[in-house]
């Protein structure tokens, strides 16, 4: 009895998400618009974990230390500083997707930051991540 409904939450789950997928385009309700914001922010959350990831494999364990000190302290201003900029917004439907683009601008700007650091070129003491070998 499990099975079938397992199953058919799953294709639902997948139908419901290609549909999301198509109605990005031009969503035409707010919690379309919610879910694609919501799904563009967490796309570029996993950029910036990507980029993340590479940077890590490059540093010392001290500079690992920093650099994880560096990023719990951006997730709390980014967090704190979305929460400002939304907060006309907060008893609105349109919350989430406000909230969303706020989260993504931010994570975008990040992830440019920590691309830079992963073209660093060899020798340069201005930069934190030794060159690729």
């Amino acid at each position: 009895m499990r099975l079938p409904l397992l199953a058919a939450l799953l294709f639902l789950g997948a139908s419901i998400s290609n549909a999301v997928a198509e109605d990005c385009a031009e969503p035409e309700d707010q919690a379309t618009m919610n879910q694609c914001a919501d799904k563009a922010y967490k796309a570029a959350d996993a950029r910036l974990n990507t980029a993340y990831q590479k940077i890590v494999a490059r540093l010392d364990e001290d500079a690992r230390k920093l650099l994880t000190g560096a990023q719990r302290a951006w997730i709390a201003y980014r967090d704190a500083e979305c929460r400002f900029q939304t907060s006309n917004a907060a008893e609105g439907s349109i919350y989430p997707a406000v909230l969303s683009g706020c989260m993504q601008s931010l994570t975008q700007a990040r992830l440019k930051d920590l691309e830079t650091y992963l073209s660093c070129q060899e020798g340069d003491l201005s930069c934190p991540v030794p060159a690729a070998r």
